[in-house]
């Protein structure tokens, strides 16, 4: 064989090429970040029994956050190594979501303890700006690192921090002390129904008769006549997904959208907390009906207590051999807004960036792993377990203002009893600060947020209007998740709408430049004196017609409708 010069022979000296050992042009391993030995020990450690499965990288990266507190480079390079990924994706993945600290080569780790103090509108209402200033000037930053944070679904209760995995309501420097000096940094459990509790009268009777006996279409029926509609925020008739999923043959997978991330909404978490087999057995009603092969259930990962609760009745539920162990694949959200929206959920549950995709197809029929995917929210499912076993009428009895049926509606802001109120869908803004004890002390309405930030600020005056899905469309804004937040005479509607911008310019997930750009600039021309009307009409339009999905699409409406009713202010 013929040795070209570049060939290094025995016996030869070293020739021309990659490999010469000229000094400092040695090299004794390829190029990039090397495995270290003990890192990788770590990781195999945290993994030990578990899948390396791609779509668990986000559960695995939480692994390692939950044990060393943030992801440190070489950690990265192990879970690499044993994923078979390369870093450059997971480094992606990681720094998509606001929950994962990734660490470099020689830069400093966060402190061990993280206080996020919620800035979103109720609690900035409740004085969290305050709150989180006096945080900063007390404690030490080389102890504790105090962030602002979006919405953690407890407006009911603001200000609202979490220290650790604490949530602290009603929060003050001095409760804050109090509970650092008790290391007093973990999720607490409330008081709920167990599965001993719900099958002790009659849970799962409902379901496993149908499993056994039941007809998948008289079901869909049933939940139709009842009116349910889509409880996260869009109202498409519930029932008739059902439909749509099973017209597409192979596989069929069942996601439940557990990211309740809407500034102004804590139902999701009122329900789950107090009666989480409801959903659950709803939940197993509807991938019946769908013949999943798999339920996900992603759940945001500010609701530390509720995915403890779930774990712990998911295990009760396959003891019980309701299901089958691994049927019900429990998934742990990672701090993106964006990902409340359908497909950027089954990004995220894949494993990937939460970035929203592009529709059609829909998700009924490239869905998880491209298979048909029914997607439901929490409430949604609640309501479906009691339908099947109480009747359509425990719905479609209830009438008022020529509206059908019952809406939960999340109430925080200026009034007396701020809670989660389940009153008549007809239900107007002056219904339910009345079913809220009236307005808090001091104060006067002045302006409500029917829906969450995303359908805007409605002035006091329109307080005639039945707080339901379609009614509110003509006036600029929708009902969405029923997050109701009411200001008052002390309250700014200018300084409201930017707090609103604010929120979507820090979740946009960036892959479209109107929404991108767009929350950007408007936070920008918001910040200013006098607001340029034309501009934001301009921008607003922009960002209406061409964002990818919702966010950007609704994000305008807080600007329009403040520009709308509240003049005077900007």
């Amino acid at each position: 064989m013929a040795l070209d010069e570049n060939t290094k022979t025995a016996g030869d000296g070293p020739k021309k090429g990659v490999w010469k050992s000229g000094k400092g042009k040695g090299r004794r391993h390829t190029k990039g970040r090397q495995l270290e030995d003990q890192a990788w020990d770590e990781v195999r450690a945290l993994l030990d029994g578990k899948s390396r499965d791609r779509d668990l990288l986000i559960e695995h990266m939480h692994l390692i956050q939950d044990e060393y507190g943030h992801l440190s480079a070489a950690h990265i390079r192990a879970l690499a190594e044993e994923m078979r990924l390369s870093m450059a994706e997971i480094y992606e993945v990681a720094t998509f979501y606001a929950h994962f600290d990734v660490v470099k080569e020689g830069e400093t780790p966060p402190p061990a303890l993280t206080i996020r103090v919620c800035d979103s509108l109720s609690c900035e209402l409740a004085g969290a700006q305050q709150l989180k200033a006096a945080l900063e000037d007390g404690l030490d930053p080389a102890e504790v690192r105090v962030l602002r944070a979006p919405c953690m679904g407890r407006c009911d209760t603001a200000p609202v921090l979490e220290l650790g995995h604490n949530h602290i309501d009603n929060a003050t420097p001095e409760k804050v002390q109090a509970a650092i000096a008790a290391q007093d940094t973990h999720a607490h459990l409330p008081d709920y129904e167990t599965y001993e509790a719900y099958a002790a009268t009659g849970g799962y009777e409902t379901f496993k008769d149908l499993r056994d006996n039941g007809n998948w279409e008289e079901v869909q029926e049933k939940v139709l006549a009842s009116g349910l509609r889509g409880l996260g925020g869009a109202g498409f008739p519930s029932g008739k997904k059902w439909g749509f999923v099973r017209a597409n043959a192979g596989t069929r997978y069942l996601a439940v959208n557990g990211d309740e991330g809407e500034p102004g909404t804590f139902k999701d978490r009122w329900y789950l907390e107090r009666t989480p087999h409801l959903f659950l057995e709803g939940m197993l009603i509807a991938a019946w009906a769908v013949e999943a092969e798999k339920a996900f259930v992603y759940m945001r990962d500010e609701y530390p207590a509720v995915l403890e609760i779930l774990r712990r009745e998911i295990a009760a539920l396959e003891a019980a051999g309701i299901v089958k162990p691994g049927y019900i694949d429990l998934r742990r959200g990672a701090g993106a807004y964006i990902c409340g929206e359908e497909s950027a959920m089954i990004e995220s549950i894949e494993g990937k960036r939460g970035m929203p995709r592009h529709r059609p197809p829909f998700v009924a029929q490239v869905g998880i792993f491209n298979k048909p995917t029914l997607v439901h929210n929490v409430e949604t499912l609640h309501w479906v377990a009691r339908i099947c076993r109480e009747g359509p009428e425990v719905l479609s009895s209830t009438e008022k203002n020529g509206r059908k049926g019952l809406r939960s509606y999340s109430v925080s802001g200026r009034v007396a009893n701020p809670g989660m109120y389940l009153l008549p869908a007809g239900s107007t803004i002056t219904d339910i600060i009345e079913a809220c004890g009236g307005m808090a002390s001091g104060h006067s309405f002045k302006a409500y947020q029917p829906g969450g930030p995303s359908s805007g600020l409605l002035p006091a005056s329109m307080n005639d209007i039945p707080l339901d899905f379609d009614t509110l469309q003509p006036h600029g804004s929708f009902i969405g998740s029923a997050a109701v937040v009411v200001l008052s005479d002390q309250d700014s509607a200018k300084a409201a709408a930017l707090n609103m911008l604010r929120f979507f310019e820090d979740e946009s997930c960036g892959q479209c430049t109107p929404c991108r750009v767009g929350c950007e600039k408007a936070v920008k021309l918001m910040q200013k004196d006098s607001w340029d009307q034309g501009l934001l009409e301009e921008l607003s339009t922009a960002m209406i017609d061409a964002s990818i999905c919702g966010l950007g699409q609704a994000a305008p409406n807080p600007i329009r409708l403040v520009m709308k009713h509240f003049p005077d202010e900007i």
